[in-house]
């Protein structure tokens, strides 16, 4: 029993000394926001990386998840004869929850897992030591610029998919044979449901969710070792941690908004 216990107070020092450790990571980053200016070419490199790359696999995923939202929710409405007002619900689905949650987990995905495994490299092969040497700051160097093309992309990604995932929505509803919900009709509904309040929450939750993918991803890769198998424990880690913070970011951010 003692031993359970001693590995229970090992984990939860762990987890403090890491939680405090990005905390200081996330402040040194935010100091260097003033040396933005100087940085440009490498934060619009990584909006290229962040933004750019990840914009066909966030319209299909936007699309289809629309579509899906629309032939589930309209199979039921449809009992009830309500089925004009499917453009509401999916656009609040969308805006309110799936939209920043689903590019959140598409960027950390592909983008974070990049991040991570990138400096986890240079961790291991020791460029960030070389920087060091040079005099260059490797969290202004890396962590700033990263932080900045989320905070500025994965809100700029959730609009995009909002706006796909809506239009996908409609497309279904017009030309499922048992809907065929005007174009009108569904926008109507959207326009009566979507107020300015669930749009800024759901950038809030981008903007938030953004600068939790981009701080696990590079507080990951600056903590890699051991080579090789280092670094794909480090891609894996920042993703899965990214996922869960995300989640509990989610409710909380929900709660408030609420």
């Amino acid at each position: 029993m003692t031993g359970v216990f001693e590995r229970i107070g090992k984990r939860v020092v762990a987890f403090h000394k890491i939680v405090g450790e990005m905390v200081i990571l996330l402040g040194q980053t935010i100091w260097f926001f003033r040396e933005a200016p100087r940085n440009i070419q490498s934060i619009f490199t990584q909006m290229a990386i962040i933004g750019y790359e990840t914009l066909p696999m966030a319209s299909v995923m936007a699309f289809f998840v629309g579509m899906v939202l629309a032939l589930q929710t309209g199979a039921e409405l449809q009992k009830y004869g309500t089925q004009n007002i499917i453009g509401g619900i999916v656009g609040l689905s969308l805006v309110r929850e799936l939209g920043p949650v689903m590019t959140s987990f598409l960027v950390a995905g592909r983008a974070g897992s990049a991040m991570a495994a990138e400096i986890g490299v240079m961790k291991v092969y020791e460029e960030i030591d070389a920087l060091k040497t040079l005099d260059i700051n490797p969290v202004r160097y890396l962590a700033m610029p990263r932080l900045i093309a989320c905070l500025i992309c994965v809100p700029a990604l959730v609009v995009y998919a909002d706006f796909v995932g809506i239009l996908g929505g409609a497309l279904l509803s017009h030309f499922h044979p048992k809907l065929f919900l005007s174009y009108s009709t569904y926008y109507d509904s959207l326009k009566t449901a979507l107020k300015l309040r669930e749009i800024g929450a759901g950038l809030l939750k981008a903007t938030v969710f953004g600068g939790i993918i981009a701080l696990v991803s590079c507080y990951t890769g600056f903590q890699t070792s051991g080579g090789a198998r280092g670094i794909a424990e480090t891609t894996t880690r920042a993703v899965v941690l990214s996922f869960m913070l995300i989640l509990v970011a989610d409710y909380f951010l929900t709660r408030m908004l609420l």
